[in-house]
């Protein structure tokens, strides 16, 4: 995603933006339970429900009439999870600035699910820096990076 510039209250140039993850990344948190079975499981899984339908189709005797609705069903059931899958990717929010000659360069960094969620966050940091000089509120995702 492109960057935006914003001017703080403070007198520094900040950027932000924001970018898709397409792997969950670990945490310390996460790392010890991390369970995933990887892209063989996901293949394997896929191809198996794949061979399932064309059985499923080509065992149907030719004198069975299938309504559109149950072929709309189908299609709605297996669009679903990918759906939502794309839908809910993590994003990683940044805003960072170079300092000024008294003031420190800073960078802050969170995860947030969801594109919308993403874009609103981008949206807070946005006014938060050009009100308070600060991109990390209460309950904000970003957290200040060493």
């Amino acid at each position: 995603m492109a960057a935006k510039t914003v001017a703080g209250v403070d007198g520094r140039t900040w950027s932000v933006r924001r970018n898709i993850e397409w792997s969950v990344p670990a945490t310390g948190d996460d790392f010890e339970h991390d369970v995933d079975g990887g892209r063989g499981a996901a293949v394997l899984i896929l191809s198996a429900l794949f061979l399932f339908w064309v059985i499923l189709i080509v065992w149907t005797p030719a004198l069975v009439h299938v309504p559109w609705f149950f072929w709309l069903i189908a299609a709605v059931a297996v669009l679903f999870f990918p759906f939502r899958w794309w839908l809910r990717r993590p994003w990683t929010v940044v805003a960072e600035t170079a300092g000024s000659y008294d003031q420190p360069a800073e960078r802050w960094t969170g995860l947030v699910r969801g594109g919308t969620k993403a874009r609103e966050e981008i949206r807070i940091v946005v006014r938060r820096l050009r009100t308070q000089g600060t991109p990390g509120h209460a309950d904000s995702p970003l957290q200040p990076v060493n």
